[in-house]
């Protein structure tokens, strides 16, 4: 695993995970409950971080976050939206479950 984004705002690491979530690449929020800790531990050590699990996928995930947007697969839908696996509707990529029938969004690792 490699360490590619940190921040105090934890809104704006989890927002960083879903950039890669959207992108196929799977990331992992640590540190989310330091912030309680500081002022014991330096602030600095009580960041919220983001890492990816493969570490093969780090370059390709700090550009992104760089980027700001999951980069456009060619041939596939927009990058906004995704398609039920169970019953074909579509969605916006802020979305994990179908509103219609309930299934949940299913991301390639």
């Amino acid at each position: 695993m490699k360490r590619v984004f940190s921040s105090h705002d934890l809104i704006a690491v989890h927002h960083a995970r879903n950039l890669l979530d959207a992108a196929g690449i799977r990331a992992v929020v640590r540190n989310e409950l330091l912030s309680s800790a500081m002022g014991e531990l330096p602030p600095v050590e009580c960041q919220a971080e983001l890492w990816v699990v493969d570490p093969a996928n780090a370059a390709r995930a700090e550009q992104i976050l760089r980027d700001g947007q999951a980069p456009a697969v060619p041939g596939a839908p927009p990058a906004t939206h995704w398609r039920c696996p169970a019953c074909g509707e579509p969605a916006e990529a802020q979305f994990t479950q179908c509103w219609r029938c309930g299934a949940t969004r299913s991301v390639d690792p």
